[in-house]
């Protein structure tokens, strides 16, 4: 694999470059990662719309739909870019990423008409409502129903660990609209502020709020909020957590820059085997990050089952650097840096969100290695 960038790769990330020296960032903006917290939902909006007027918004977003159309490559070249200065790609992954692409490609005229814009320039928050208590990673089992009314539905249930769902605008719905199984299944495009939708946050250990549970009572649903075929939702569903697993990779400029902060200091690579340790985490954040260039620049298609090893992996990591760190600081590492403290206390909702660790396993072992699947 050729990781040298074209001429046209490296005049991209200058013209990245120079346009956040002359940015206005939004004081106390921080990169805040897939999402913000409740506190932080404001300065998301602003900034999208810094980056939309910009010309940054929607980099994976064809241009027809008012995206940039950077290819693969140009995309981790932004999200390296940004993660090197500390800013956020955007208001928050589920609108951009996630929402916006699954509207542009399954979406009527109309609705990419009246919903893509608003995305673009932050205006619009949305949340994913796939998990419920009883249907994590099982998302063929949900049960969240959407009740045939006259020309549309009312939909009764309980969506969990909804990034931002306490303050989104929209949400991108899953609901039960036939039988058992993922055939049953439906998409919608539901607006937050419906009669019968309740949106509490979720206080994490580090006390941010950035997740929610939903609970929706006899909400009304009409014929213009559904997204794509009536009972075709599993196809969205695939679509959207393809493109969700392929984005995690772009963590892994996070990961390097925490590490080369726990490399500068000399106990991290003391006798007491700390440095090897070290050594291990850092061969693997640049095998990651060499795995994902190489996803992104072969013919894969967003939905492959090979992303599943970038989630996998990135999530671990995310796991095994601030334990790393609590090992070298030992005492100080809750007084020196509540950046690694924090990080620490919610690694492991990073091994959960998007699909566990051990969902992803069986993803790789049986659709991409071959194996025999797993007693069900």
């Amino acid at each position: 694999m050729d990781l040298t960038l074209s001429d046209a790769e490296k005049a991209f990330r200058d013209e990245l470059v120079a346009w956040t020296k002359k940015a206005t960032v939004p004081e106390g903006l921080v990169d805040y990662g897939s999402m913000p917290t409740t506190e932080q939902q404001g300065l998301a909006r602003h900034w999208q719309r810094e980056l939309f007027d910009g010309g940054w918004a929607g980099m994976s977003w064809p241009a027809e739909f008012g995206g940039r159309g950077a290819s693969l490559v140009e995309q981790a070249i932004y999200a390296e870019e940004m993660a090197r200065l500390g800013l956020p790609r955007g208001s928050n992954i589920t609108s951009l990423e996630l929402a916006g692409p699954m509207i542009y490609q399954f979406g009527t005229d109309e609705q990419k008409k009246n919903l893509l814009e608003p995305i673009l320039t932050g205006e619009h928050i949305w949340v994913q409502m796939f998990s419920e208590p009883g249907a994590g990673s099982d998302l063929a089992g949900l049960s969240t129903k959407a009740v045939s009314d006259g020309d549309g539905w009312r939909v009764s249930g309980q969506k969990i660990w909804s990034s931002g769902g306490h303050y989104a605008d929209y949400g991108l719905l899953l609901a039960r609209t036939g039988g058992p199984g993922y055939k049953g299944i439906s998409c919608f495009l539901m607006p937050m502020d419906r009669e019968g939708v309740k949106a509490s946050p979720i206080e994490q250990l580090n006390h941010e709020k950035k997740f929610s549970e939903i609970f929706m009572d006899e909400v009304r649903l009409e014929p213009e909020d559904l997204l794509g075929e009536l009972n075709g939702g599993w196809e969205v569903a695939m679509s959207t957590l393809g493109r969700e697993r392929l984005t995690l990779g772009s963590h892994v400029v996070t990961q390097r820059n925490a590490l080369d902060e726990l490399g500068a200091q000399e106990r991290a690579v003391d006798p007491q085997g700390h440095g090897v340790r070290f050594a291990e985490l850092y061969s693997r954040v640049d095998l990651l990050r060499l795995t994902w260039f190489r996803l992104l620049t072969s013919d894969m298609p967003i939905s492959d089952p090979r992303a599943s090893i970038l989630k996998m992996v990135a999530s671990e990591l995310d796991r095994q650097i601030p334990l790393l760190s609590q090992s070298v600081r030992g005492p100080e590492f809750v007084t020196d840096d509540p950046v690694f403290s924090d990080d620490l206390l919610v690694s492991l909702q990073r091994t959960i969100a998007g699909g566990t660790t051990e969902i992803q396993k069986n993803i790789i072992a049986e659709r991409v290695l071959g194996l025999p699947r797993e007693g069900r």
